[in-house]
């Protein structure tokens, strides 16, 4: 995997760049719809890849490992083939899903013990385990295990839990290196700093990170429920000391003035379940603003759903018809909605990146972040 940056903004650290994988290549800054078990939620992936303009997308490994389990998966020939997308593909490590099962987990040294959600199973990840898992599944880019901590955190929790991920990112680097890609095709390994809303621990943690010398590197731990100020704030000191040279991806943002506000930063890489599962309950996220399509006024309002955006559902949907849907939990209404809202992010990095190569993204995004933001 390799990252050519192609500008950087010179009012603020916002970065235009390609990433190259054996999958193809990633425009950045790029937003990655999850799809957690394989699947984006209600989207195909003709939509996926016509409709939303998706570069690449998320499977998560604490799912995938459940089911279909990793015997069927590596039957298949990889996730590439089992799910039918032929782009770039990004793992997860599973640590956040271990971390929000805080009853059925245990932490030690060696890894975390816990029990499956489905049925109650028992099963181990160790940092070596979880890269063979990630190599399994077929991952373009896999992710280092780690445990994201809580807010609030008490420093010397937080220190405790940094530490432990720098040291099983060691042994996720010594696995990785041990190990061959699967299928014919380059996996990448991205480190994840941490150190929670702690300015000095993110501050160590990054400066781990960057020494490691990884194709790509991760800002785990945010966006867990602290506010948004120290959410920037941590982001930004992470992103003034992860090399230049390679992409970063804040993982979990987050709304659309998260991903404006984290750009300016010069984070590279997104990723959030808000636009598909916020679609499913009724919220559009719009170029002029946010809709709750549940509401009256929509009820003949039969204009598209976002006249500014291109696209097979803008243009032939109107939102009349879309609250009908959502209103009697149409599964119709749940896929517009859901592939709307994963065109509008595309859409909006998109915007994003050409504003930076054009030179004017700060002041683009000052107005753009209120427009974006405001209810409708």
């Amino acid at each position: 995997m390799t990252f050519t940056l192609s500008a950087t903004d010179k009012q603020c650290h916002a970065r235009a760049g390609v990433i190259t994988t054996d999958h193809g290549t990633i425009e950045t800054p790029i937003f990655m719809p999850v799809g957690t078990a394989g699947s984006v939620k209600a989207v195909h992936q003709r939509e996926l890849h016509d409709d939303i303009g998706a570069q690449i997308i998320l499977g998560n490994t604490y799912h995938l490992f459940l089911r279909p389990g990793l015997e069927v998966i590596e039957k298949a020939g990889g996730l590439h083939r089992f799910n039918g997308w032929h782009k770039p593909i990004l793992t997860d490590s599973g640590g956040y899903q271990v971390y929000s099962l805080a009853e059925k987990r245990k932490i030690t040294e060696a890894g975390v013990r816990f029990q499956s959600h489905i049925d109650g199973s028992r099963y181990e990840f160790t940092p070596e385990r979880v890269v063979d898992i990630q190599r399994g599944i077929g991952a373009d880019i896999i992710m280092a295990f780690d445990e994201c901590t809580p807010y609030p955190c008490d420093y010397d929790y937080a220190r405790h839990s940094m530490d432990l991920t720098h040291r099983w990112l060691d042994r996720c680097l010594t696995h990785f290196d041990r190990t061959e890609p699967r299928y014919g095709y380059e996996q990448a390994l991205f480190p994840i700093v941490q150190g929670s809303t702690y300015s000095d621990l993110r501050q160590q943690s990054a400066e781990y990170i960057a020494a490691k010398g990884a194709a790509g590197n991760a800002i785990g731990g945010l966006s867990v429920g602290e506010p948004a100020e120290e959410m920037y704030a941590m982001t930004d000191l992470v992103c003034r000391i992860l090399p230049a040279d390679k992409p970063r991806y804040l993982m979990g943002v987050g709304t659309p003035a998260n991903i404006l506000e984290s750009i300016r930063l010069g984070v590279d890489m997104f990723d959030c379940v808000m636009p598909t599962r916020n679609g499913r309950n009724g919220m559009l996220f719009t170029s002029q603003g946010i809709i709750n399509i549940k509401n009256e006024k929509w009820k003949d309002d039969f204009s598209p759903i976002d006249p500014n955006l291109p696209g097979y559902v803008n243009e032939f949907y109107s939102k009349a018809y879309l609250r009908h849907l959502i209103v009697s939990k149409e599964i119709l209404g749940a896929q517009i909605a859901s592939i709307h809202n994963l065109s509008f992010y595309l859409w909006l990095v998109k915007e994003a990146r050409q504003h930076i190569l054009a030179g004017d993204f700060a002041t683009w995004s000052e107005g753009m972040i209120r427009q974006v933001s405001q209810r409708l």
